[in-house]
């Protein structure tokens, strides 16, 4: 991907990204914006040499890419589960690392803060003007175990520590990271017991699916709260249904499996639930970060240079 074509042609999805990119692209490296969200058949080209298929609905794209040809597929999401199966073959994708890292932290320690101060009821005590002076569980004090130590884990670490917690990183091997001791996967048996509350930010696929079982979840001690940030799947539902059911554990996610949830899902109304519908990164601050990744990655192929985040192929 280092040979330096004469016009890179890029296609976006949106009229706004489009803008945006616009914007920040050096006006001297021949480059093309163009709009295209793959639905349309034909293509508007045979050749576009970057496709941004749309956000979070990228599957037409990535199956009319097969009429199409391309350098680079530049996802605008972190998490690339199922897309190589979906991909032309020999094609490049590359992920939005660098994008959605925050805002899903900020998502993160939103929900724990909500679970461990129980916002939600005071929010519904104020639905019925009822004053509930009440003493919460708080945050402090509590031990972490926080399951994936990659962009998304690292920026929850950063902002997590300042409230005074034992923070425990779990990675595929131990070692001395960023000030801190990661554990390795396999002691996460081990771990879990002593967790206040488990922070999972691990991608989804087949190595991570069910990772947290009915085994792990009974390992967790009365009362501790469970908060998924990386991929549903992880998660064996029926088994987290069960242990919220019997008043076990809690739980304040943004990612489930099935998604979205059904109406009927018990979890929309069992207590010491909180669901976030699969929104961690989908905050203002993605609209200017997605548009600087993809100029970014586009001057770099106008210029003859390799891209970055690249996930698969390449």
């Amino acid at each position: 991907m280092t040979e330096k074509p004469d016009t890179v042609v890029l296609s976006v999805p949106t009229a706004e990204l489009a803008e945006d990119v616009r914007a920040l692209l050096d006006p001297a490296l021949p480059i093309e914006v163009i709009e295209w969200d793959g639905g349309q058949d034909p293509a508007p080209r045979e050749r576009i040499d970057i496709v941004v298929p749309p956000y979070m609905k990228q599957g037409k794209a990535l199956k009319a890419l097969e009429h199409v040809e391309h350098r680079l597929v530049q996802g605008q999401s972190i998490g690339f589960e199922g897309v190589a199966e979906r991909l032309p073959e020999g094609s490049v994708y590359a992920n939005a690392s660098s994008v959605h890292e925050t805002a899903t932290a900020e998502l993160t320690l939103a929900l724990i803060l909500a679970a461990q101060r129980e916002i939600d009821r005071m929010v519904r005590n104020q639905d019925q003007r009822v004053w509930d002076s009440f003493r919460a569980t708080g945050l402090a004090d509590k031990r972490v175990v926080l399951l994936g130590f990659g962009g998304v884990s690292k920026a929850i670490a950063d902002r997590i520590l300042p409230f005074e917690v034992e923070l425990v990183p779990v990675a595929t091997s131990a070692r001395r990271e960023d000030g801190l001791d990661v554990h390795a996967i396999d002691e996460l048996p081990d771990l879990l017991p002593t967790a206040d509350i488990l922070i999972i930010g691990l991608p989804g696929g087949d190595e991570t699916r069910h990772l947290i079982d009915d085994a792990a979840l009974a390992a967790l001690p009365d009362g501790a709260l469970v908060v998924n940030v990386g991929r549903g799947s992880i998660v064996d539902t029926d088994a987290l249904v069960d242990h919220v059911t019997r008043g076990r554990i809690r739980v304040a996610s943004d990612v489930f499996d099935p998604e979205p949830l059904p109406d009927d899902h018990p979890l929309w109304s069992l207590p010491g639930v909180i669901i976030a519908p699969h929104v961690g990164g989908n905050a203002d601050p993605m609209r200017p970060r997605i548009a600087k990744l993809v100029a970014a990655q586009t001057e770099r192929i106008a210029r003859g240079e390799q891209p970055i985040n690249i996930v698969i192929g390449g």
